[in-house]
């Protein structure tokens, strides 16, 4: 006997609200079993998704979407919300090239009202929409979905702090797993602990900021989530819902080890077991060769300090953090804070290195100018997957910091061509610097194999020539030096890797505009105020009047897919830069 699927039928909320209440313990199931089997083969974030299962049928059960307006924070639990709401068919093509996108994405769907990726914005979105619903004279609901390490960072105290004081029409819902990416930490994740063990002693803080607070309840019993918010349908104003709920919750080995099936790669969907990779020896993660590089060098200095904002585990600064725990600081999603944090320690007389993922950075960009390059102090921001980063998509490439760095004033800006590069940047700037430096480097491995060699001091402000050519150079920054070398070799033309963006190697320009007849810049960064932009107006300032061609990301947001894919959709993939350089190639031998 086949037991009826509800999933299947179900293709919008109103299907979902046509179920008894009855049903929906075996739709959860459905759910779960869906996510689990898609992602177990196209990879994604499985553990946030499976832990709001029955959170998100009850919502969708409960509220009227999209007329009520949902937001969820950063995004990563969205799944089981697109799969009911219209995508189903189609969430096989999740986080794939031309596929729908990992997050809510407002150009994707009427049921996601806010486009999201980056954290704690959900309180202030669907504040937003609810004080706009109010002065148009709609009634509508507002939901925002937080998570308990979104919520712990300034913006979204912000968003509280104003919330209290209007009678707009919003839900806030705390999906208090204890978990982010990383466990989550401060003192706001021991309170809300302390809550749940029901040994908060002191007043309420969301009661205190004008909130109707209830909760903590099951967010895995249907039935209380459904009466609940019922119940909170009834009441004007601000409230709060804290739900407890398990992160991977539904797969054994997703709810034992939460950071690594956060989002697992392939694994088996029946087991839960990962997929084994291949057991070649392959070249570093630049995450580890920065995390066991910091080790290495705050062994023997220790005014070496390492921060960052939540992400322990994908930059590695895990390694210090177990090596030398009382000099590795994990801050919770709170970039701000990490920056002049770091500003601070930087004043007495400590080497803060400050890693963020670049496209986070961007959440922090005046405290990098007020707190830091003003006041020249020098803190080393380490910038992890800087470039395109994949599936991630828009929300998540690290491709604006080349052109947001470039303009402030005392900063250095460098971009490692290799692990070798990259570790030997960390040791000099730690011998004693009196400036702030940015050091940007990629997602994913290198291609060296022997990169632990011994230390050598890199000279701030020059660039290297990789190979001597006649007529056109092409001038690289960073990673790219690698598929730059594989487009030319075959070809007579000159390489250098210019490895800082600022300050420029005047001396070494000079050089090369002196001595060929065209120049072709290539960087993984927009090519609107980045790199090639600061060689384009160099060959103005000096009278230089060869055909510079600028090759970069596009003025334009590029969308979600594999690195490789979309380097060749961009035409900055090995043979479409060969072939560009061909063409100039032919154009300078014939004109």
């Amino acid at each position: 006997m086949v037991l009826k699927t509800l999933l299947e039928h179900i293709n919008l909320p109103k299907d979902l609200r046509q179920l008894q209440p009855s049903d929906l313990a075996q739709l959860a199931q459905e759910l779960r079993d869906f996510i689990i089997n898609i992602v177990a083969t196209k990879e994604g974030h499985l553990g946030a998704s499976l832990g709001v299962v029955e959170l998100t049928i009850a919502l969708h059960y409960v509220f009227n979407t999209a007329e009520d307006l949902l937001v969820w924070d950063v995004g990563h639990q969205a799944y089981g919300h697109k799969i009911l709401t219209g995508r189903k068919d189609i969430f096989d093509t999740n986080r794939q090239l031309g596929g729908i996108s990992g997050f809510p994405k407002r150009s994707e769907s009427l049921y996601d009202t806010f486009g999201v990726g980056h954290s704690s914005t959900s309180i202030s979105a669907a504040l937003g929409m609810a004080i706009a619903s109010q002065l148009k004279g709609e009634d509508r609901h507002h939901i925002a979905v937080i998570g308990d390490a979104s919520i712990a960072s300034g913006m979204a105290f912000e968003g509280l702090n104003h919330a209290g004081v209007t009678d707009a029409n919003l839900l806030v819902i705390l999906n208090d797993n204890a978990i982010g990416i990383d466990p989550s930490v401060g003192a706001l994740k021991q309170y809300l602990t302390n809550v749940k063990k029901g040994t908060q002693k002191q007043d309420n803080i969301f009661e205190a900021l004008n909130f109707d607070y209830s909760g903590p309840i099951d967010g895995h019993d249907l039935p209380l989530l459904i009466s609940e918010l019922e119940r909170l349908k009834t009441i004007k104003g601000p409230k709060f819902l804290h739900v407890i709920t398990t992160k991977g919750k539904g797969l054994k080995q997703a709810e034992k080890d939460q950071v690594k099936y956060h989002a697992p790669g392939k694994f088996d969907a029946s087991t839960g077991e990962l997929i084994a990779k291949s057991q070649f020896s392959a070249p570093p993660k630049y995450q580890d060769v920065f995390g066991e590089t910091i080790v290495e060098l705050a062994s023997k200095n220790e005014n070496i300090i390492g921060i960052t904002p939540a992400m322990p585990t994908g930059s590695s600064l895990k390694y210090m953090m177990e090596k030398i725990p009382e000099r590795a600081f994990d801050v919770g999603i709170a970039e701000q804070h990490a920056v002049t944090l770091a500003a601070g320690m930087a004043t007495q007389g400590m080497i803060p290195f400050c890693n963020i993922y670049s496209t986070f950075l961007q959440r922090a960009y005046d405290q990098v100018i007020h707190d830091v390059a003003l006041q020249k102090l020098p803190v080393i921001f380490c910038l992890d997957r800087a470039g395109l980063v994949g599936e991630d998509g828009a929300t998540h490439h690290g491709v604006f910091d080349l052109a947001y760095l470039n303009c402030i004033p005392n900063l250095v800006v460098f971009a490692p061509r290799d692990a070798i590069a990259l570790r030997n940047i960390m040791y000099t700037v730690q011998l004693g610097i009196d400036f702030p430096i940015a050091i940007r480097y990629p997602r994913g491995r290198g291609h060296l194999l022997d990169w632990k060699t011994p230390f050598e001091r890199i000279t701030i402000g020059k660039g290297v020539r990789l190979k001597q050519g006649k007529q056109l150079a092409v001038l690289s920054i960073g990673t790219m030096a690698k598929t730059v070398e594989e487009a030319i070799i075959d070809l007579e033309v000159s390489h250098y890797d210019m490895q800082f963006v600022k300050p420029l190697d005047e001396d070494l320009l000079q050089d090369i505009f002196s001595n060929h007849e065209a120049i072709v810049t290539i960087e993984d960064g927009t090519v609107v105020g980045g790199f090639g932009s600061s060689i384009l107006a160099y060959a103005n300032t000096h009278n230089f009047r060869q055909q510079i061609t600028v090759l970069g990301i596009p003025d334009a947001f590029v969308e979600h897919g594999s690195v490789d894919q979309l380097h060749t959709l961009l035409q900055l993939n090995t043979s479409s830069i060969k072939k560009k350089i061909e063409d100039l190639l032919f154009v300078l031998n014939n004109s």
